[in-house]
């Protein structure tokens, strides 16, 4: 493994993001301090606790999990799309790199950015709510984790996509609204029974529901389940990736 190739890549998609530190950092930190201040202050005031945890405090696993789903997605995409538009992938596929070390760069780079932030998050929501994480290590298994796979899922989009529009379509119009009906603001067991099983069917709310766990031992379902799940999908996103690289599918678009 060309170790040079991938350390390469890795520190210019890094340094990309030094460069655009407001788009990159700074927004998503000010969106996700609005919706603390709006949910978690104004609304939260007049919402009781759920199950014995403030409301404020209730939302914080959630809007980092937002937060960490877009971004990931986001970085990654682009990542991949920017040389494909402008021509530069061509260097890089003639280059004696790997399809894997390309993977690894990339999804690392897209996946490390979206932690950091993640992490930002987590301390800008202690200035607003008392927290506590009863089990840090799972927090953390579930911060990479869903960022090495939602980084993947990223990665795949920039390589489907053929304009700019369309790498904003699924985190805009699905993954967003998956998010927010997902979990993030309620518990689903404050849903009608029907209901209640037709959030099941959203894969957010495993990676929500494991997330706030980690955080307060609570969840809407199982652990296990959660976890399961989300190896689940980063299975998948790992077998769609070796058949893109297998076929060239829009690599050279």
């Amino acid at each position: 493994m060309n170790l040079y190739a991938i350390k390469a890549i890795y520190l210019f998609e890094m340094h990309r993001t030094w460069r655009t530190i407001m788009q990159s950092v700074i927004s998503p930190v000010v969106s996700t301090s609005l919706y603390f201040v709006v949910f978690g202050s104004a609304i939260g005031g007049r919402i009781p606790e759920i199950s014995g945890v403030s409301y404020g405090a209730f939302i914080v696993p959630g809007l980092i999990m937002l937060s960490l789903l877009t971004q990931s997605i986001s970085n990654a995409s682009f990542g991949i799309y920017f040389p494909k538009f402008v021509g530069t992938i061509y260097e890089l596929l003639s280059a004696p790199v790997s399809y894997l070390e390309i993977v690894i760069a990339y999804v690392g780079a897209a996946a490390t950015k979206s932690i950091i932030l993640g992490v930002i998050i987590l301390a800008t929501a202690a200035l607003f709510v008392p927290l506590r994480i009863e089990h840090p290590f799972v927090m953390l298994l579930f911060l990479v984790l869903t960022a090495v796979t939602f980084s993947m899922f990223g990665f795949i989009i920039g390589i489907w996509a053929d304009g700019f529009e369309k790498l904003q379509l699924v985190p805009l119009m699905i993954i967003t609204p998956l998010t927010f009906l997902g979990g993030s603001f309620y518990s689903i067991d404050m849903l009608p029974p029907f209901w209640q099983k037709v959030t099941l069917f959203n894969p957010v709310v495993y990676l929500i529901s494991g997330f706030r766990w980690s955080f307060f031992g609570l969840s809407d379902v199982h652990i296990g389940t959660s976890l399961a799940m989300t190896a689940l999908f980063l299975i998948a996103c790992i077998l769609i990736l070796r058949w893109i690289f297998t076929t060239g599918y829009r690599l050279k678009s």
